[in-house]
C-alpha cells in the first residue's frame, strides 16, 4: 500500500519551503544538529519520517532524518502534527514559552471504562466469595471467583493503585511544565488518581491543541 504522505510530499516540500526557520527548529531539536544552520530544506516526508537537508555555516550540507512518533495516520494528520512539532521544538529550543494551562476540564473520553475497572476489580480483591450464601451482594463476587481467584483481583488492585498513583504524578508534572495554578493541579491529580488514563490524556490533548492555536496564531 503506498504511503499516503509520501504521495503528495511535493505539495509538502513546496509548502515548507516558505517556513525554513520552522525547519532549522526542526533539524536542531529533533535532528540533534550542533552546528549552525544558516538554511535547510524538507527533501522528503511520509507517515514515519522527514528528511531534511540542512546547509551548515561552513557551507557544508548535511542530511537528517526526523522521526515522526507516532506516525502519522494518513494526509489530514500532518498538518496538525508539524505544527505541534514545530511548537515543541521551538519550546525546547528556547524560542517560546510553553502554553499555560489555567483551568480544569472533566475528562470524557474512556471514563466509563475507568469507571468500571475502578469498581469491579476492588469488588473482586475484596468481597467474600462464600459459597451457597444467600446475599445478593455476594452473588456478583462468586461469578467473578469462578473466573479469577481473589488474590489475582487483589493484585490487580494494587497494579491499578501503583499506576494511578504514577499517572497522578505525571498529570501533576504536566501541569507544573504548564504553569497551572495549584487548585488546577490538585484538581487534575486527583481525577488522574481516580480514573487514571483518562485524566493525563485529557490534560495532554489540552496541552496539545493549545500548542497548535499558539503557532497558528504567529502564522
Amino acid at each position: 500500500m503506498a504511503d499516503p504522505v509520501a504521495e503528495k510530499s511535493a505539495f509538502l516540500k513546496m509548502y515548507m519551503s516558505s517556513h525554513p526557520d520552522t525547519l532549522v527548529a526542526y533539524a536542531k531539536w529533533y535532528g540533534k544538529v550542533a552546528e549552525p544552520i544558516t538554511s535547510a530544506e524538507m527533501s522528503a516526508i511520509n507517515t514515519k519520517s522527514m528528511t531534511l537537508t540542512c546547509t551548515l555555516k561552513n557551507a557544508t550540507r548535511k542530511v537528517v532524518v526526523v522521526a515522526i512518533n507516532p506516525p502519522l495516520k494518513g494526509y489530514d494528520d500532518v498538518k496538525p502534527r508539524l505544527l505541534e512539532m514545530k511548537a515543541l521544538s521551538q519550546e525546547g529550543l528556547g524560542m517560546i514559552k510553553s502554553p499555560q494551562i489555567t483551568s480544569f476540564q472533566f475528562p470524557k473520553d474512556g471514563l466509563w471504562v475507568a469507571m468500571a475497572l475502578f469498581s469491579v476489580i476492588p469488588y473482586g480483591a475484596f468481597a467474600p466469595s462464600a459459597s451457597g450464601s444467600s446475599s445478593p451482594f455476594l452473588v456478583p463476587a462468586q461469578f467473578l471467583h469462578s473466573y479469577a481467584s481473589q488474590n489475582a483481583f487483589m493484585y490487580a488492585w494494587w497494579i491499578l493503585i501503583t499506576t494511578h498513583v504514577l499517572e497522578a504524578s505525571y498529570a501533576v508534572s504536566l501541569c507544573v511544565r504548564h504553569r497551572a495554578p495549584l487548585r488546577v493541579s490538585v484538581a487534575y491529580f486527583f481525577t488522574t488518581l481516580l480514573f487514571g488514563l483518562p485524566g493525563w490524556s485529557s490534560l495532554r490533548k489540552r496541552i496539545q491543541q493549545a500548542r497548535i492555536d499558539s503557532v497558528m496564531k504567529i502564522e
